[in-house]
């Protein structure tokens, strides 16, 4: 188990979680220095948002530990964890946006609600995030739905730092987006670090984005952690689950069932064409 630092910024020690008897996260340790940029990795299924939802407390672990800034959080009260969650800036993978709401009214949503300021203030706030993200003023008055998939996940990241956060979670920030684009947003987590300080725990599938953001990579399969380490090591390691990750083969320990009951029906189709 991991042993809780001091200096840790978050610190996991035997997280579990199961559902229906499947472990869904198994003894997942974790540490995470303050303004350090860590990116999760792995297939679909492997645990990752999940993780992030017991860290931020949407979800309790049905074992182990989870430390932010020396405070445990697994167990906090309704109460409590709604005031410790202020200090959270986070991407869902689908956005989550008010369809009520015009998109600068989504921007602001938190600072309009957890700070004393003016719509006026808060909706120049909201159009400075969204310039960062790479969208115009002409934006900020029309409604979410108005907006094409790519823009609308831009439209969540303006409002995951428009409180300017201390802690950053990030559920496939470049989904959907162009290369230009994703670098774009790749330099915007690397300024949330360098120049606010920000600790930051993204899930990114491309690994241009991985390499480009990621000063400490984590992977999961099965709700395990199977490798953690430097973004540097990703072309040397001969971890087999990060090989088949790194090279995108089919072969390797990280089986999709469908793929598997696919390649099956193929070999049966050739050893019978062929050799019956």
């Amino acid at each position: 188990m991991t042993v809780i630092e001091d200096s840790a910024k978050i610190c996991l020690g035997g997280v579990g979680l199961s559902f229906d008897g499947v472990h869904a996260l198994d003894k997942v340790d974790l540490v995470l220095r303050p303004r350090q940029s860590l990116v999760l990795i792995g297939g679909s299924g492997s645990g990752k948002s999940l993780l992030l939802k017991c860290i931020l407390g949407l979800i309790e672990p049905d074992t182990g530990s989870i430390v932010v800034d020396g405070k445990e959080t697994v167990g906090m009260s309704g109460k409590e964890r709604m005031l410790w969650m202020r200090r959270f800036g986070v991407l869902f993978q689908r956005q989550g946006l008010f369809d009520s709401l015009s998109v600068w009214e989504n921007v602001a949503f938190r600072i309009l609600h957890e700070r004393n300021m003016s719509r006026v203030d808060a909706r120049e706030t909201a159009i400075e995030k969204l310039k960062l993200v790479g969208l115009t003023e002409n934006t900020a008055d029309l409604s979410p739905a108005a907006l094409s998939g790519g823009m609308q996940k831009r439209v969540g990241l303006a409002r995951s730092i428009a409180s300017d956060p201390d802690i950053l979670f990030l559920d496939e920030p470049t989904a959907g987006l162009d290369p230009i684009m994703s670098n774009v947003i790749g330099d915007l987590v690397n300024d949330r670090v360098n120049d606010l300080g920000a600790t930051v725990i993204s899930i990114v599938s491309d690994l241009a984005v991985v390499r480009r953001i990621a000063q400490r990579v984590v992977m999961l399969h099965e709700g395990r952690v199977v490798w953690q380490g430097s973004v540097s090591d990703l072309d040397t390691t001969a971890n087999d689950y990060v090989r088949q990750f790194v090279t995108q083969t089919i072969e390797g320990p990280i089986q999709m069932p469908g793929l598997k009951h696919r390649k099956s029906n193929i070999e049966r189709k050739f050893n019978k064409n062929n050799f019956v």
